[in-house]
């Protein structure tokens, strides 16, 4: 079977059941299980799917964001795993930004009875941060409903008063050429400004925001460190030639 055809087969089958199986597809096209793995990367490159674990799924739509209660039940295992290893980056004395978000949320047990003095903009994170008796402060802005974000104006001003030795953020997307990304343009200003006030950046990224790609570019993979629980050598190839990584087991 001709290559084209595979590649077609392959696409067909993710849009009727939005993830398949490298077996299924083996299976589908009587291609051998390596041919299949480079069928799925070449479309992977190309922005047609996403690969994971044992075969591949569809790619979210770019202006696509779920809620928070959404995000917290996603990869758990994974979220705290990332989490543990982020909080173990940080050293007495540090003043550090939590960005909103699941995994950051993961950090604060790991924050409890640390010399440390933390900043954030998740108003889910403040009432977990103040149970821990972690110092904190919030910024100012407008509350986004969705990801209890604060943003906008009154968040970036706000910022401008601190200066991080290490900043914490989630994102929706990481992908090899378009870098970091989210779906709103004010939350990535916030992301933005907070990436120009510290010495060392790290975005928490579970395996499954790999190869994603949202609306709203936040910066290059370089402006910051990835911590994953991604293992694939092969997946992680891209990301390795332009940026630290950081990987984790969970």
């Amino acid at each position: 079977m001709l290559t084209p055809t595979r590649h077609e087969i392959i696409l067909e089958q993710l849009e009727r059941y939005q993830t398949v199986k490298i077996q299924d597809l083996v299976h589908e096209t009587g291609a051998s299980e390596s041919t299949i793995r480079r069928d799925l990367s070449q479309l992977e490159n190309a922005n047609k799917l996403k690969r994971v674990h044992g075969g591949a799924s569809c790619l979210h739509q770019t202006s696509e964001e779920l809620s928070i209660r959404e995000k917290a039940a996603q990869n758990l295992n994974e979220k705290v795993a990332i989490a543990k290893e982020a909080a173990s980056l940080i050293r007495d004395g540090d003043c550090i930004f939590l960005d909103a978000g699941t995994t950051t949320y993961q950090m604060i047990p790991y924050l409890k009875g640390r010399n440390l003095t933390v900043v954030t903009n998740g108003v889910t994170l403040l009432e977990e941060l103040t149970e821990n008796q972690v110092p904190t402060y919030l910024t100012g802005g407008f509350v986004k409903h969705k990801t209890r974000a604060l943003i906008g104006r009154g968040a970036t001003h706000s910022l401008q008063q601190y200066r991080f030795d290490k900043c914490f953020l989630g994102v929706n997307g990481v992908h090899p050429s378009h870098g970091y990304t989210t779906p709103d343009p004010e939350e990535a200003l916030v992301k933005q400004t907070v990436l120009t006030l510290s010495q060392e950046a790290f975005v928490l990224g579970d395996a499954s925001k790999l190869n994603e790609l949202s609306f709203s570019s936040i910066a290059p993979l370089q402006d910051a460190t990835l911590i994953t629980n991604e293992d694939d050598p092969e997946r992680l190839s891209p990301y390795l030639e332009k940026t630290n990584v950081k990987v984790v087991s969970s």
